[in-house]
């Protein structure tokens, strides 16, 4: 590539935002992730999704063992992964500061009492299967149980910002 410009670092102690900036070339879908916690339904912001199998139908995320959230998370049997849309990014901005944003939609409970709502590009009503250590997150894999999916424009995360992609309606 001309006149690219790289920047070689060793990721560890004082190459944080380095490695952080490295990471976000590369561009991923987000998420909202629900379950039911002690307290009520609990939802959080996350790009941290993807496939795993399909025989048997398998899904992965990884919430952070830091989040204030992450003991709902954890405890949880079942949780639900929505696909944003490109004009969902006020969703996925009040989930990602507040875990009860469930009042800018509607929302019902799955027959696991996880919160699900509609206004997604596709969602994963998973039963947790395992749980394994991945550093400073916990990788929770699910077991799809139901599944829903729609045309659209999916909610893209890139360099720290959000946006769609070019091209699509």
């Amino acid at each position: 590539m001309p006149n690219a410009e790289f920047q070689d670092f060793v990721p560890g102690a004082g190459a944080e935002r380095d490695f952080r900036d490295a990471l976000g070339r590369f561009a991923t879908g987000v998420t909202v992730v629900t379950c039911a916690g002690a307290d009520g339904p609990v939802g959080m912001t996350a790009n941290s999704f993807s496939s795993l199998s399909l025989d048997p139908p398998l899904i992965l995320w990884a919430p952070a063992r830091g989040s204030h959230r992450f003991p709902a998370f954890d405890a949880a049997g079942h949780f639900a992964v929505h696909v944003l849309g490109a004009d969902q990014d006020e969703i996925c901005q009040a989930f990602a500061k507040n875990a009860d944003a469930f009042d800018l939609l509607d929302w019902h409970k799955t027959p696991e009492g996880v919160p699900v709502f509609d206004a997604c590009l596709a969602r994963f009503e998973c039963a947790k299967r395992a749980a394994h250590d991945g550093g400073d997150h916990e990788i929770h894999v699910g077991e799809v149980l139901r599944a829903r999916s729609r045309e659209g424009s999916p909610l893209i995360f890139f360099g720290g910002a959000y946006g769609g992609l070019a091209g699509r309606p």
